[in-house]
């Protein structure tokens, strides 16, 4: 196949209706705000070295550089699809002439298995040896974002919205935020600097929340400050230093709800800790603004996809 046909082909599957997902028109879908590019180049380079290292004799082996291949990339069980820029990133650093066709995007919801959510043509060795690396990746992120997307819909109606955490995969954290957007999730920080959140060990050593809350203050002004609260009594202590945000941690359902009442609406409120999604709708029910879940990120099963030769 021609460079020439193999853009033809991306151009009629961009047309065609996705297969086995929700009915979901184009200009219906949630805007989703992609993972930044730095950041996917820099996720792409690290994991496709892991293989390539050393090359990839099997492939190089079997397949001269004018060998072509169509491939399918299936999603082999229910769930939401995240991770075709990354797969597209994945390949086109290997070769530009490999083109990735999808046939979903990423949000949508696949409940029809095996669904097609993408078709993959070029050079064979390209195709070949980005196999694994692009499997990893989606695999990981449609996962993240379909626990999410369970925990969205558990909250569903109790005016919580859900937080990711920064308890994420090391150098794969932007892609994970990404994948928590694509299931309906709400990131929190993404990085260290971008607000003021002061934990428990924080407290400890600087001598409580109150002088935590004024020397920050002092200090970054123009930032957001949240600080964790273990007790009934550190949320007054919290409310009176005057921070943006209370996290709650650790708290009972009756602690959540005390909690709650006793801030008013006056500043958010954020749940934390011993949450799962056995019991996250009742934590979402206390009337907190916030729950945040670092399940998302760090317990997500990686969901089965493959890419096999197109029939």
């Amino acid at each position: 196949m021609t460079a020439t046909e193999i853009k033809a082909t991306s151009a009629q599957a961009d047309d065609q209706a996705p297969t086995g997902a929700d009915d979901q028109a184009p200009a219906a879908r949630r805007q989703i705000r992609p993972p930044d590019p730095q950041a996917l180049a820099r996720v792409v380079a690290s994991a496709l070295a892991e293989d390539l290292v050393l090359g990839d004799p099997t492939t190089d082996g079997l397949f001269g550089p004018e060998a072509t291949a169509t491939m399918s990339l299936l999603v082999k069980e229910p769930g939401v699809v995240c991770g075709l820029p990354v797969v597209a990133a994945v390949f086109s650093a290997l070769s530009p002439d490999v083109v990735v066709a999808p046939t979903v995007a990423d949000g949508d919801r696949i409940t029809e298995v095996p669904s097609e959510i993408a078709r993959i043509t070029g050079p064979a060795r390209a195709i070949l040896s980005g196999e694994r690396t692009a499997l990893n990746l989606l695999g990981r992120l449609c996962g993240i974002a379909t626990l999410t997307s369970r925990c969205v819909a558990e909250l569903d109606g109790t005016g919580a919205t859900l937080l990711d955490t920064r308890k994420t995969t090391a150098g794969l954290r932007d892609l994970e935020k990404y994948a928590v957007r694509c299931g309906g999730g709400t990131n929190h920080r993404l990085n260290l600097g971008e607000a003021l959140l002061v934990k428990d060990n924080h407290l400890r050593l600087a001598g409580g929340i109150a002088t935590a809350v004024a020397l920050l203050r002092h200090s970054a002004p123009r930032l957001r400050l949240e600080v964790e609260a273990e007790t009934l009594d550190d949320v007054k202590v919290a409310l009176d230093a005057g921070v943006n945000r209370i996290l709650l941690d650790n708290m009972s359902l009756d602690e959540m709800r005390a909690a709650t009442a006793l801030v008013g609406g006056h500043v958010e409120t954020e749940a934390s800790g011993g949450i799962t999604l056995a019991n996250l709708r009742a934590v979402g029910e206390t009337g907190v603004d916030f729950v945040s879940l670092g399940a998302l990120t760090h317990s997500a099963r990686a969901l089965d996809v493959s890419l096999e030769v197109a029939e």
